[in-house]
């Protein structure tokens, strides 16, 4: 049976834009690697995020974590002990149960197979009936590269190709493409899309030029990090647009998604980071209910991470917390 109650079209929770407008309707993000594999309670942190009102759910990507037993030298942020869940695949399951938006935040594209992945998304795009934004990224752990036979130090290289070639994909019934690292000759995807074509947004680290990247060729960007003092975050947008300007392209047509962190948080220092995102232009907003991971206590070692995974509980009360702190700016 489906979970009712959430309306993509139309956010309870949206806030009102200065200009007048509805706009920055809010989301959340999965807890990857703190819910665990309770099929239980994945389906109640997504009742919950429909009952609030949420527009969308964006789930992270990691395929295989290295051992640190094995790897003493070891500096990655994950390791074989934390769980994620494949995103398409739960993807596929939360598109039986829910109306909300699925968000991708991000596949590391590079280190998949490009037709494939562009089949997945359409036949995702038909499930949840046009609903999916599909977020990708170049990735930074070269242990999953290995072990999925790609090459990490091409994978900026690769993502661009991709991005073309998926594109064509799902807005042709025949494609024809040489590139550097794929050929399709007088092939196509059956069905196509709903969506011709699936938004592509794109997430990146620090680097200016895989900021740029974004600017010219993504249809939003997935911010990674909150904006306030001390944070990146408008320096990162700035090279995003400037991307843009340089590829032709209007800054202000691409959206931009925000991250909006709820654990250790203040009810004022929430509602703080919401109007500064609504400030930077952001469409969208998600809220990051997890508890105990790396990027949230930075205080815990690698082994308390672990060992401290968040109830659904827990979850669900920093999800309800953000979308009552966020609600009517």
């Amino acid at each position: 049976m489906a979970i009712s109650g959430a309306d993509g079209a139309q956010n309870q929770l949206a806030s009102v834009h200065g200009r007048g407008e509805v706009g920055m309707p809010i989301g959340v993000m999965f807890p990857q690697n703190e819910i665990g594999s309770d099929v239980a309670d994945i389906r109640a942190f997504t009742a919950a995020a429909v009952a609030v009102g949420c527009g969308h759910i964006w789930a992270t990507d990691h395929v295989i974590g290295a051992d640190t037993a094995r790897r003493p030298d070891w500096k990655g942020a994950y390791g074989v002990q934390h769980e994620f869940h494949e995103p398409l695949i739960l993807f596929a399951y939360l598109a039986a149960i829910c109306d909300l938006e699925l968000v991708t935040g991000v596949i590391i594209l590079p280190q998949r197979q490009t037709v494939l992945v562009a089949k997945q998304a359409a036949n995702l795009d038909i499930l949840c009936q046009g609903r999916l934004r599909l977020g990708v990224g170049v990735g930074w752990n070269p242990v999953e590269f290995e072990a999925l036979g790609q090459d990490f130090h091409a994978r900026g290289r690769r993502l661009e190709e991709q991005v073309a070639l998926m594109r064509k994909l799902w807005t042709e019934p025949v494609v024809d493409f040489e590139g550097e690292f794929d050929v399709v000759r007088g092939a196509g995807l059956a069905p196509l899309p709903i969506q011709r074509p699936i938004p592509v947004w794109m997430g990146a680290g620090d680097a200016p030029a895989a900021l740029r990247r974004v600017g010219r060729l993504a249809d939003g960007y997935l911010a990674q990090r909150a904006p306030g003092p001390g944070s990146p975050t408008e320096q990162h947008l700035a090279h995003v647009r400037e991307g843009a300007r340089a590829a032709g392209r209007d800054p202000a047509s691409l959206g931009l998604q925000g991250l909006l962190p709820i654990e250790g948080k203040s009810d004022a220092l929430i509602r703080e980071t919401a109007t500064r995102w609504r400030d930077l232009g952001a469409t969208h907003l998600s809220i990051d209910p997890r508890a105990v991971s790396l990027h949230v206590r930075e205080g815990l070692s690698m082994e308390e991470k672990v060992r401290s995974k968040a109830p659904a509980a827990r979850l669900i009360e920093n999800l309800q917390r953000g979308a009552e702190a966020a609600a009517g700016l």
